[in-house]
């Protein structure tokens, strides 16, 4: 395992670090990420949503990320190891993507609770392919560019196309995500306007599933934001020359995205095409029982169908 050693690391023309980075703050999202991973594995589990392993997937990349952040950082300034800087940085760097698949997921689903699919720009059977499909291109973007950069450290050539690649991966997630809330919008709008029979039923949230969605993709598009200027501005850039904009930018708000989606869990919906017992929190699965018929009212069989064909 390479050690690289350099006295004058801060004002080297490429450093692992332009700071001395934080242990405890390494630490602490490593053990919340693994918390996170665990619960959500357990909501999974309990409502059979198996759409959401990309969400699973994502936490546990955080927690490998930042496992390996807090080894990185626990190194002598100067002397730090390449592996766990590369594991840290790809991990992380991919979380966000795995969120993201799970949230496309969501809003085809949606629009199958509801009947609404007259009311969706793109049909419902092609919604979540086109978004997961453009997902899976912008983690292939940037896993490709990290580990080209990865590989080429000690050629300035390389590390620069992979850079390029990882800003076109980002780049391409920004307009993805900002393609799929002017998608989920327009379906809010034309559902509010002419609602179906479905939409009306009050045990049938959709809005409030909207409204998620729209709040967890805003905090990943800051952190795509964030990532692209990051890595625009290069090793030596105003970003790299503090580790609070990591935190701030990357870490805490996709920590809010999987808390929030932690309490707004979307098997709620799943469990209500399956005609079963819907809740409110996602915190009431730890003590939830499939024993209702009464939520057979919020779903039938053509829903059950549809899905199975989706």
């Amino acid at each position: 395992m390479a050690i690289v050693c350099n006295p004058d690391w801060l004002h080297a023309t490429w450093s692992f670090y332009r700071y001395v980075p934080s242990v405890a703050a390494a630490v602490i999202f490593c053990l919340l990420f693994l918390v996170a991973t665990g619960l959500h594995l357990f909501q999974m589990f309990k409502t059979k949503t198996w759409f959401l392993s990309a969400l699973v997937f994502g936490c546990l990349f955080e927690f490998i990320g930042y496992t390996a952040r807090a080894a990185s950082a626990s190194q002598e300034p100067g002397c730090w190891k390449l592996m766990p800087y590369i594991i840290q940085n790809m991990y992380i760097l991919l979380g966000p993507p795995l969120f993201a698949a799970s949230i496309y997921m969501i809003l085809g689903r949606i629009i199958l609770l509801t009947d609404g699919e007259i009311h969706s720009i793109i049909k419902q059977r092609w919604l979540t392919k086109t978004f997961v499909i453009g997902d899976l291109l912008c983690f292939l973007f940037q896993s490709g560019g990290g580990g080209l950069m990865a590989g080429s450290r000690d050629n300035q050539s390389m590390t620069n196309i992979g850079n390029g690649i990882i800003i076109a991966g980002l780049v391409l997630q920004l307009l993805w995500f900002i393609f799929f809330v002017i998608v989920a919008a327009t379906f809010h709008r034309r559902m509010i306007l002419v609602p179906t029979a479905s939409s009306l039923k009050p045990g049938i949230r959709w809005q409030n599933y909207l409204h998620t969605l729209y709040f967890v993709s805003a905090l990943i598009m800051i952190r795509s934001l964030y990532r692209v200027v990051e890595y625009a501005q290069g090793n030596s850039g105003y970003l790299m020359a503090s580790e609070v904009f990591l935190y701030v930018l990357d870490s805490l708000p996709m920590f809010i995205v999987v808390v929030w989606l932690l309490w707004k869990h979307p098997g709620e919906i799943g469990m209500l095409l399956k005609g079963q017992e819907p809740f409110t929190s996602g915190f009431q699965l730890y003590n939830y029982r499939k024993d209702s018929k009464s939520a057979r009212y919020w779903a039938d069989e053509s829903n059950l169908q549809s899905l199975n064909d989706h």
